[in-house]
């Protein structure tokens, strides 16, 4: 098994380093990446693990982009994480996303939901490497009982129209990719099938987007088909993976979407 798309609790997921490789070894993965959101402070734990437990690793990062008010994820591989400009950015996108938080805090509070935004934010302020997001909003309306699941308070009111959301200002596509390229890494469009946005898919081909993720938990068999496609006719290579946070009530595991093993090595030779 293949799995290019996991978080940590360097981000959002529920998985410090070791215990994602500990799941990862269960599940006999042999390839591993983590790409938590404007973070790769796992990744250094994350290849010790993975060393000791046998496992390939390839650094990652997932880094959103914002193209006509949408957000736009890009993932990337193989880049090395001390890049000086890529940390100076990914500080910077964090400090941003912290904002992000109190803002959508005060919206709650608006609809009469009151929260705690230093309780909230307390991992990101406490540890600056950590990168905040939507899902902590989302855990404390389900601890205060104003949700019963992640899917539940993003869908009532975290996602894009609903109450609390506040738009995310952001850099363009192109200038994530020449972030990413310059830190010596390869980028790829994650997850198309939730963005859209199949009409960007070319300029980004054409501003040097390396890769696009047709294997994730997400994507319906027809979207696999569809991007897959798509990466024949641009010339792109192929990513995959599960999105795997360890949120509780779903049902994704580690693992459970594997990038075929050619097309990961047509990736790895791409990088070269």
């Amino acid at each position: 098994m293949i799995d290019l798309h996991t978080h940590t609790t360097a981000s959002d997921g529920l998985c410090t380093p070791a215990e994602l490789v500990a799941r990862a070894a269960s599940a006999r993965v042999q390839v591993l990446s983590v790409t938590d959101h404007d973070t790769t402070a796992a990744c250094a734990p994350v290849a010790a693990a993975c060393a000791a437990a046998g496992i390939e690793f390839v650094p990652g990062i997932e880094i959103t982009a914002v193209a006509g008010g949408k957000d736009v994820h890009m993932l990337g591989y193989f880049m090395d994480p001390g890049d000086d400009e890529l940390a100076a950015f990914l500080a910077q996108a964090r400090r941003m996303r912290i904002d992000r938080i109190r803002q959508m805090v005060e919206q709650l509070a608006r609809q009469g939901i009151r929260l705690d935004a230093d309780e909230v934010l307390r991992p990101g302020t406490t540890d600056n490497s950590r990168a905040a997001g939507r899902p902590w909003i989302a855990r404390a309306l389900i601890a205060a009982g104003h949700a019963a699941t992640i899917s539940e308070a993003f869908d009532r009111w975290l996602s894009a129209g609903r109450p609390a959301f506040v738009a995310r200002v952001g850099p363009a596509p192109g200038d994530v990719l020449r972030l990413i390229h310059g830190a010596k890494g390869i980028a790829s469009l994650a997850h198309p099938g939730l963005l859209g946005r199949d009409d960007l898919i070319p300029g980004l081909a054409h501003e040097g987007l390396d890769a696009i993720e047709a294997y994730h938990s997400k994507h319906q068999p027809d979207d696999t088909v569809r991007y897959l496609t798509f990466a024949e006719r641009l010339g792109l290579a192929v990513t995959g993976g599960s999105d795997y946070h360890a949120d509780p009530n779903a049902t994704i595991r580690v693992g459970s979407v594997t990038l075929p093993r050619e097309l990961y090595e047509a990736l790895k030779k791409r990088r070269q």
